[in-house]
């Protein structure tokens, strides 16, 4: 896969992640959340735009997807759990990665106590966990092709979510999650107070050059 940022994969903390050369104004984290079957390179094709003051962090999941598949899972794949995660499955890969960007962070001695997220699919239900879990820690959010999880509903609140900026991709023929779905979980956000930019397109299950600009712009802003 084609890496777009000068980076770096690094052994630290108990994880493996792939990391940005970090530009003296960094002052913020943008954690990368890749989806099922990914690795800490998945997400970097989103990043040939991302604004210099980010010192960029895509942890590779913990689990191991089935041999089949490949690659990463962001929750243990057990017999007859092969439906959708569910937040008691993703809540403990959450609370590993807030405590990774606080490391991370520490080791840039960036200050800021909110930190940016971006998900892909598995990646987005992921980051929708995180922004219900740890409301005060997170600014933007970006959810693509992604979903809220079952049980995460049951925490999201009116004004929960009011501090947080969300920015949200879905394609109408997305085939594995899909756009009701993703409709039916903005709807969620919304009621919960997240400020939501959406961006739909007619494609599968990726994100479309006009979402890819959106978000840059939602990243820029």
């Amino acid at each position: 896969m084609q890496i777009e940022t000068k980076s770096t994969v690094l052994d630290q903390f108990g994880w493996t992640f792939r990391v940005s050369q970090v530009d003296e104004s960094a002052d913020r984290v943008l954690l990368l959340l890749h989806g099922w079957t990914g690795d800490e390179n998945s997400m970097w094709a989103f990043m040939r735009n991302a604004p210099p003051n980010y010192a960029i962090i895509a942890p590779r999941a913990p689990y191991l997807a089935p041999k089949d598949k490949g690659g990463y899972s962001w929750r243990e794949m057990k017999p007859g759990t092969w439906g959708s995660p569910t937040r008691e499955e993703l809540q403990l890969a959450g609370d590993a990665l807030v405590s990774l960007v606080d490391e991370w962070s520490d080791t840039l001695s960036i200050s800021s106590t909110t930190f940016d997220v971006i998900g892909f699919s598995q990646g987005g239900a992921l980051a929708t966990t995180l922004a219900a879990l740890y409301p005060s820690r997170i600014y933007k959010m970006a959810v693509l092709a992604g979903f809220i999880p079952e049980g995460v509903d049951a925490i999201l609140r009116p004004g929960l979510l009011k501090n947080i900026r969300c920015f949200w991709a879905h394609g109408t023929q997305d085939e594995l999650v899909s756009f009701e779905r993703g409709r039916a979980s903005l709807k969620m956000l919304d009621e919960a107070g997240a400020q939501i930019q959406f961006c739909e397109a007619d494609v599968g299950h990726r994100v479309s050059k006009d979402c890819r600009r959106a978000l840059d712009a939602f990243l820029e802003a």
